[in-house]
């Protein structure tokens, strides 16, 4: 089957995984009163759509095997323990209040501003973000293979984001540990040393691992047609719902203002004096 008909149909199939995911999570948040829950669904909708286009590719029987199941194990292991360790502080008995993020996007709590204020401000963006940044996968799904050192480069800068992620949570969960009287005001030891968001750097750093596998694996022409993807979660992640938008909160925290000036912001570099 031809490539003018292989990617569309496999772009569709992410489409409709997406909306199938969006509108069940839209549901859920409605009755828990929490548009947070999206959160959990960010991760989990991009293991979806992995699976989802790697059945239809290998329904087509087009693409290579190796590769798409690759990209189905890489994007399960990321989605799955972002979708974890989320998941507590999103719906466990210690969620509380609505996310201040999504409170201060929408204008309100759910219950004040309605469901369809949330489907066109949250669900709906976070959807086509979703979508698109998830094209590189539903492409490769039924794409060959034509730059090996291309997949091998991004398995290992997938690796380095997932660690960067892991670490970072890990260190930071260990902070909260510590009794509030007894722990400096701000959290600025291991990777948060150098970057206020290694999680977020992490996250940016996976996918533009995952493009390489996916997207630039299969060509140079697929690799830039696809190169928003990983571009565009990189802004999401910095500017959208990402650290900029969680900044404006934290810069109300005592010491937080100091440890910002002498700390990057994204990318982790040495602290400055």
């Amino acid at each position: 089957m031809e490539a003018h008909v292989l990617i569309p149909l496999a772009l569709g199939a992410s489409a409709l995984a997406i909306l199938v995911a969006m509108a069940a999570t839209a549901l859920v948040a409605r009755r828990r009163n929490r548009v947070a829950v999206v959160d959990i669904t960010w991760g989990l909708g991009f293991v979806l759509v992995a699976v989802t286009t790697a059945l239809v590719g290998t329904a087509l029987d087009e693409g290579c095997v190796a590769r798409r199941w690759l990209l189905v194990a890489l994007v399960a292991v990321w989605g799955g323990r972002l979708a974890w360790h989320i998941r507590r502080r999103a719906i466990g008995p210690h969620a509380g209040a609505e996310d201040p993020r999504y409170e201060k996007l929408l204008g309100g709590a759910l219950d004040q501003v309605g469901l369809a204020t949330a489907v066109r401000k949250v669900f709906a963006v976070q959807g086509v973000a979703l979508w698109v940044i998830s094209a590189p996968v539903a492409v490769a799904a039924v794409s060959d293979v034509e730059h090996t050192w291309a997949v091998v480069a991004g398995v290992v800068v997938w690796m380095v984001g997932l660690a960067f992620e892991t670490i970072g949570d890990a260190q930071l969960a260990a902070y909260k540990e510590i009794p509030k009287d007894q722990r400096p005001q701000v959290m600025e030891t291991g990777l948060w040393r150098y970057t206020r968001h290694p999680n977020y750097f992490g996250d940016a750093t996976v996918w533009w691992g995952l493009w390489l596998v996916a997207g630039l694996g299969s060509g140079w022409v697929i690799g830039l047609a696809t190169v928003l993807a990983p571009a565009f979660m990189t802004y999401f992640l910095v500017n959208a719902t990402g650290a900029k938008l969680l900044e404006r909160t934290m810069m109300q925290r005592p010491g937080y203002p100091e440890y910002a000036a002498r700390t990057s912001m994204f990318v982790p570099l040495p602290p400055r004096r």
